[in-house]
């Protein structure tokens, strides 16, 4: 039996996409990707890589606003 992870199947399907010339996009072309890119976020988010995104990007900015002070 053969499973697939939904989450790295859309990963694959956003590189690709987003490979292509933005030139050759219509408007429903990109409006498809940004609703793929959600399903993406929403599905990636739960898990324990999503977490660990979320923590290191809460540090990027805690450091860049404490830098600014």
């Amino acid at each position: 039996m053969l499973t697939i992870n939904v989450a790295f199947l859309l990963a694959v399907i956003i590189v690709v996409r987003l490979r292509r010339r933005t030139q050759a996009r219509s408007r429903n072309d990109e409006k498809l990707t940004v609703v793929i890119v959600l399903v993406f976020g929403v599905l990636i988010a739960p898990t324990e890589f999503g977490q660990g995104i979320r923590d290191v990007l809460g540090q990027l900015v805690d450091g860049i606003s404490q830098s600014g002070r």
